[in-house]
């Protein structure tokens, strides 16, 4: 598979991965499973061959696949069949693909359902879905112990990550550097209720063998922070050599970019890792299974109101005011929780524009299409 400055070529084993003298690896090594062969069972019996996405650059992108690794590009067709930009391949996803067997170059002609995705809005003017990492199975949200605490931050990202069908976990890292790391913890478990938090530290080791067990089974895990939080830096401890560049954050506490692209690595002791770039914002696409698991603790409370619409204002019989005043709730965690119910209907109402909006563009082509169908009839 592809790694940053390993000097890419058609073959990912051995040299590639640090791993000399090893055959191709078998897909179920890359997370190949049960659900993936049966939907790649029709594409099986016309010639494809399955491959998982491991990078992706500027249109072109590189796939691990039983017999190797190639470099392709969409198929014309795929690319105009697509709604969006979240059609095409991303990094994680499973694909099908023709050719590479002879110069490593090949074509996408499909992209297998996903099991789960990490989406968020995508950055910039337009409206439309970006899809972070594709059938990931836990997420490993990455905050450092140096830095403020960010509750706030946390139940964002919490949101997201159940929302794209993983597993959410708490990594906070630079444990080496925080006096008050069990206190931290707890702090942290109470944003996060229900999800594991581990304190690591790379300079130390500390709690970095409990991150193991979550790769367990040919897993996929994602990365996810800001910038200068130690996503690479626990990239390379995990592969057991510098396959990333790292840099220390700034005197201002802010991290540096040092990950430019979303990239899966094969790890020594099985399972694999996405490495992502830091995100200085994460613009919620669709939420709202992920806000229930989030905030599970304020939906408990929920379920006690007099009336099902309750908003834990001032209707009576509120069980979430009244767990508010016993003091069971804290005041910060509601708020986090009304923040994000003004964003998720926010977010409704732009997602109902938008399908306004394509569905009236959708009419305006097929109109053309018979105008000119009829025209040339005359």
């Amino acid at each position: 598979m592809a790694c940053a400055g390993s000097g890419r070529g058609p073959d990912w084993r051995g040299d590639v991965r640090g791993m000399e003298g090893t055959t191709a690896l078998e897909l179920e090594t890359l997370g190949w499973s049960p659900f993936f062969a049966a939907a790649f069972e029709p594409y099986g019996r016309d010639g494809h061959r399955p491959g998982r996405v491991t990078a992706v650059h500027r249109g072109t992108f590189v796939v691990a696949t039983g017999g190797g690794e190639v470099t392709a590009e969409v198929t014309g067709r795929l690319r105009h069949q697509a709604a969006g930009a979240a059609d095409l391949p991303a990094v994680g996803d499973w694909v099908c693909v023709r050719g590479g067997a002879v110069d490593g170059h090949a074509t996408v002609t499909a992209v297998l359902p996903r099991r789960s995705a990490f989406s968020r809005q995508q950055a910039g003017p337009v409206t439309d879905e970006q899809v972070v990492a594709a059938n990931v199975d836990v997420v490993f949200l990455l905050t450092p112990l140096t830095g403020d605490h960010k509750p706030r931050w946390l139940e964002r990202y919490l949101t997201m990550s159940w929302e794209s069908g993983a597993t959410p976990v708490v990594v906070l890292t630079k444990a080496d550097l925080c006096d008050e790391v069990d206190a931290e913890v707890a702090r942290t478990a109470e944003v996060a209720p229900g999800v594991d938090v581990h304190a690591v530290s790379v300079v130390t080791g500390e709690g970095l063998d409990e991150l193991a067990g979550h790769f367990s089974g040919h897993r996929t895990v994602a990365l996810l922070g800001s910038s200068g939080v130690g996503k690479s830096t626990l990239v390379n401890h995990l592969l057991g050599r510098e396959a990333l560049a790292t840099a220390a954050v700034r005197a201002d506490g802010k991290g540096r970019h040092t990950t430019s692209h979303r990239e899966l690595f094969l790890l020594p002791g099985g399972g694999m890792v996405v490495d992502t770039p830091g995100m200085r914002e994460l613009q919620l696409w669709t939420a709202d299974e992920g806000a229930r698991e989030a905030f599970g603790d304020v939906e408990s409370l929920a379920a006690g109101c007099r009336f099902s619409d309750c908003r834990h204002d001032a209707e009576p019989g509120c069980a979430v005011r009244r767990a508010l005043e016993d003091g069971l709730l804290a005041a910060d965690r509601l708020a986090g929780w009304r923040k994000l119910q003004r964003e998720l209907q926010a977010l409704e109402l732009r997602n109902d524009q938008r399908a306004r909006t394509e569905r009236r563009r959708r009419w305006k082509v097929l109109d053309k299409a018979v105008r000119e169908r009829v025209k040339r009839t005359w």
